[in-house]
């Protein structure tokens, strides 16, 4: 896209979506949940309080937001591409297998990378391309009702009795302190990379992040057809009503999220209830948070102080792999170790410490470049041979 026609909005809001994605990260210690011993109990209690904000605040919605704008963005060079008269697909496919290369090397760092999530499920986007407004809602409203869930709902009122096992994740992911806690990082790349990987797969299927995903990435290009991020007072109108309307739906779906289990004693019905309702209440959120976001973008008040965010989610794939090598440096035990000794209040003033320095150094790199280090790489290998 042209620098002049560049969605500063967009730009601003990847940027804000990986810099809350950092600050869970730090808080989780990179996927490695630890509780230290012995702190205060003033401290405990505002560990909880930090930890469960954040989580309401961004935990499920800022990769949800940043899946949305995954789509966007496949739309955008799409559409310069057709006005060019090629088609971008072929080009996408192998720009979706550079990204899952990519995603490899962040996950030996980082187990619960999404880069190889959305490398696979970014296929998705390509059989839909071409097909019309309504017909992509559509799949993507399907996707988004949790077919599989639906299933299991189904086959759940009719065996009310069945006790549900407990969900695959958990035996690999009780296995990371096996490697994340000692001292080689080779052991941590291993299993990472294995035991990991593994355990990030199944619950990415268990959460219902699988049809999520891919319906979001759905959406997204939609928005991009719509133009519904350029700035225009029809697009503020849509953006106040989504706005209004997901939040008055989020307070419901909240409420069922959490109080599914004490209403419904069948384990059978109410798992497959509570994943659906957790994944629309995220989209709710998901949408408030957006909706909002953009248009206080638009307000002079506001633009100045999110526009800061702009050259964060203009380099957002090297600031995320930037966050895993460091973090992963910060908390395991191949580094500093600090998993043992920070709970959540230490944890996010690391969190936003780094999101500081990674911005300033965002910044400083954009000054000079058109994209981000990684980016540029990426780019290039994408567009070889053309």
């Amino acid at each position: 896209m042209p620098e002049s026609s560049r969605l500063h909005v967009v730009d601003a809001l990847r940027g804000f979506a990986i810099v809350s994605i950092m600050l869970l990260h730090n808080i989780e210690h990179f996927d490695f949940y630890y509780t230290p011993e012995g702190l205060p109990a003033w401290m405990v209690s505002l560990d909880k309080s930090i930890w469960d904000t954040m989580f309401f605040l961004f935990g499920g919605k800022s990769y949800a937001i940043f899946a949305l704008l995954f789509g966007l963005t496949f739309f955008i060079q799409s559409d310069n591409q057709a006005r060019k008269g090629k088609d971008f697909r072929g080009r996408f496919a192998w720009r979706l297998l550079l990204l899952l290369g990519f995603g490899i090397i962040n996950s030996a760092f980082y187990e619960g990378d999404i880069l190889t999530i959305y490398a696979i499920l970014g296929f998705v986007l390509i059989p839909v391309a071409k097909l019309s407004n309504k017909a992509v809602f559509t799949i993507a409203l399907i996707f988004m009702l949790q077919p599989f869930e639906i299933y299991n709902l189904i086959y759940g009122i009719q065996h009310p009795e069945l006790k549900m096992p407990d969900p695959a994740s958990w035996v690999y992911f009780s296995k990371a302190g096996e490697y994340i806690t000692g001292n080689s990082i080779v052991n941590t790349w291993i299993g990472n990379l294995t035991n990991g990987k593994t355990a990030v797969l199944y619950w990415t299927w268990e959460a219902g992040r699988v049809f999520q995903t891919a319906s979001l990435f759905m959406l997204g290009m939609l928005a991009g057809r719509k133009a519904l991020f350029a700035n225009s007072t029809t697009n503020s109108k849509f953006w106040l009503n989504t706005f209004i309307i997901s939040a008055i739906a989020f307070i419901p779906l909240f409420i069922s999220k959490n109080n599914i289990s004490h209403w419904i004693t069948s384990e059978a019905v109410h798992h497959p209830l509570q994943t659906m309702a957790s994944t629309w209440s995220n989209l709710a959120f998901t949408l408030v948070l957006v909706s909002g976001f953009v248009l206080l973008f638009q307000t002079n008040i506001f633009h100045k102080i999110l526009n800061i965010f702009s050259s964060y989610g203009r380099m957002s794939m090297s600031n995320y792999i930037m966050q895993s090598i460091i973090g992963s440096f910060i908390y395991y035990g191949f580094g500093l170790g600090l998993y043992k000794y920070t709970g959540a209040t230490y944890s996010i003033l690391i969190g936003i410490t780094l999101a500081v320095l990674q911005g300033i150094f965002s910044k400083w790199w954009m000054k000079n470049h058109k994209q981000g280090p990684l980016e540029i790489v990426w780019h290039k290998l994408t567009w070889i041979r053309s």
